[in-house]
């Protein structure tokens, strides 16, 4: 039997585990899937303190999350790194304060109580997604993600980056070498999710932008959906700007709204994300697009 650890950890502000889980399952590359009780979120990832497979199990009781975890190598890193892509580590207690000042988020926080963004498993896999999606529509990038996974992977996890830089897949373009350069930046620390939440979004969004592959679009995705930043005003979502000019009218930018937001402007630009799809859901309108 593997190592095992359970880590309680104190979640500050709303949260519902089953609002964050059910809406972000709707996702195709999320790779959250509740294969526990409904009331629980269960799945596996790569460590990236070690690159060793992790099985979690997330529970809520109240106002803490039970994080339960299997697997060899570094689970206290590892339930850090869950706290972070379900962002239950952020002190989330000021975010009613946003919907107080914008009655459009107020909305969305009441049709998605408790909603926080849950992110990719680590920027590792934020990047190679965002390869993987490049130029191809997502639903075709979602099956190439899960026939790695499957031929490559570990047992259900991401290929690790050693792996996933020897590979010779058959991809368009220049996909395969762009993801040999996702894979060596991610072994050379480049891509780890703490420090590139420790610094200013700007400079992380620029440090990203030097891996061979990854433009504006990919940087900011890897940024907000791999690192799971908090305040990070997304600025190449072409989706968002078209929700903010629904709701707020054409006159409206995001620009506009960034004060507003603050510091939580990566999940106000979520929650907008996430109103759209419902509407499209009971619309049939298609909005599908990426994470960002």
């Amino acid at each position: 039997m593997p190592p095992a650890l359970v880590v309680d950890r104190e979640v500050l502000g709303p949260w519902s585990l089953r609002t964050s889980r059910d809406f972000w399952e709707g996702f195709a590359p999320a790779a959250l899937s509740a294969q526990h009780a409904p009331e629980a979120l269960h799945t596996v990832f790569l460590g990236e303190r070690d690159w060793h497979r992790v099985e979690s199990v997330v529970v809520q009781d109240g106002g803490s999350a039970r994080i339960s975890l299997t697997g060899h190598g570094d689970l206290a890193a590892a339930a850090d790194q869950v706290s972070r892509f379900l962002s239950i580590d952020i002190d989330a207690r000021e975010w009613p304060d946003v919907g107080r000042r914008d009655p459009v988020i107020a909305i969305a926080q009441e049709r998605l109580p408790g909603l926080r963004p849950c992110g990719f498993h680590s920027p590792y896999e934020a990047a190679a997604w965002a390869v993987l999606s490049q130029r191809i529509r997502i639903r075709q990038a979602a099956v190439l993600r899960s026939e790695i996974v499957s031929r490559y992977g570990e047992d259900g996890a991401f290929p690790t980056p050693t792996t996933l830089r020897t590979l010779d897949l058959e991809l368009p373009g220049r996909k395969n070498e762009y993801l040999a350069a996702v894979a060596e930046a991610a072994l050379d620390g480049i891509l780890d999710g703490a420090a590139l939440r420790s610094i200013d979004a700007a400079d992380a969004i620029e440090r990203v932008q030097q891996i061979k592959g990854l433009g504006p679009f990919a940087a900011e995705l890897v940024v907000i959906r791999g690192a799971n930043a908090p305040d990070v005003m997304p600025t190449a979502e072409r989706r968002l700007d078209a929700e903010i000019a629904h709701q707020y009218g054409s006159d409206r930018s995001a620009a506009s709204l960034s004060e507003v937001w603050r510091p939580f402007r990566s999940w106000a630009a979520v929650h907008l994300r996430a109103m759209r799809e419902i509407r499209a859901r009971d619309t049939g309108e298609s909005t599908m697009g990426s994470m960002s």
